[in-house]
């Protein structure tokens, strides 16, 4: 007889039972998050939820951004996720309190926020790479006061850049770097990714920022998660990966812009992608030239 126990939401749950976890964003930021996790736990259930429709997100009002954010974690209810990750900025900023008053404690909601306090203490300085809307936040601005408020920082609008790399546009990613290269003062030495779409192209902005460290949040995140949900890691589990892909609720394939990335084309190649994913023939030219 399997041995059972009761999950975080009080189900019996058999030994045996697949973990899962599901990952919400406007668009592609949530891959590098789906990766750090499948890294950590290959035998964690991965259900993805994006908003095609709606993306981006960053010129909606708050408001806005919180009914959508809401309306995308409770299409991945039927899959009976242990935890919720907001792989996205601005839906954690605007989304957060909402979906954790009508989630927790049952399941537990793990937000994403810029990794100022890790950078703030390389001593800077550090610059801030986010779209507009979290650039000119008050969000952004109280982290910098708590974390940085003694060190020398720049936030940097990078303009475009979510957009480019959700299409898989080559010529405008490495435009879109180039302006905010041109943004960011000459000799920072840590630049924070305040953009989840931001890590698919982490290498190619260094290429292009020269002699800096980049810190982003895609592992913390997948180590805070198992942690909520009393796991350790095992890199080394049996994978179960992908179980479905939402777009914008509705059950659908994994976005051909995916395998443009190494942590989606990991997954993928994994085998890792349910719902009859859609995959592009070769990787787009995405890595650093």
């Amino acid at each position: 007889m399997p041995v059972t126990d009761t999950d975080p939401q009080g189900r019996a749950r058999s030994a045996a039972t697949t973990r899962r976890v599901a990952l919400v964003d406007s668009g592609l930021g949530l891959l590098g998050y789906a990766d750090a996790l499948h890294a950590l736990r290959p035998d964690l259930g991965l259900v993805l939820s994006l908003d095609p429709d709606n993306m981006p997100y960053g010129p909606r009002t708050p408001d806005d951004v919180e009914r959508l954010i809401l309306e995308s974690v409770r299409a991945t209810l039927p899959h009976e996720p242990d935890a919720v990750v907001v792989a996205c900025n601005t839906a954690s900023i605007h989304g957060l309190d909402a979906l954790r008053a009508e989630l927790e404690p049952g399941i537990p909601v793990i937000g994403t926020v810029p990794a100022i306090r890790p950078a703030a203490a390389t001593g800077g300085p550090v610059a801030v790479w986010s779209t507009a809307a979290t650039t000119s936040s008050d969000y952004l601005r109280g982290l910098v006061d708590a974390f940085a408020a003694d060190i020398e920082t720049h936030p940097v609008a990078a303009l475009g850049l979510a957009e480019a790399i959700e299409s898989a546009d080559v010529d405008a990613v490495d435009a879109c770097i180039a302006y905010a290269v041109s943004q960011t003062p000459a000799g920072v030495r840590a630049l924070v990714l305040g953009c989840t779409h931001y890590g698919l192209v982490a290498e190619r902005i260094v290429a292009a920022l020269g002699d800096v460290t980049v810190f982003d949040s895609p592992v913390a995140v997948a180590r805070q998660t198992l942690r909520r949900i009393g796991l350790e890691p095992d890199p080394t589990a049996p994978p179960t990966g992908i179980e479905e892909v939402l777009q914008s609720g509705r059950p659908g394939g994994a976005p051909q812009a995916w395998r443009a990335y190494a942590a989606g084309a990991r997954l993928l190649d994994a085998g890792a992608a349910g719902s009859s994913p859609r995959t592009l023939p070769a990787r787009l030219p995405l890595a650093p030239r």
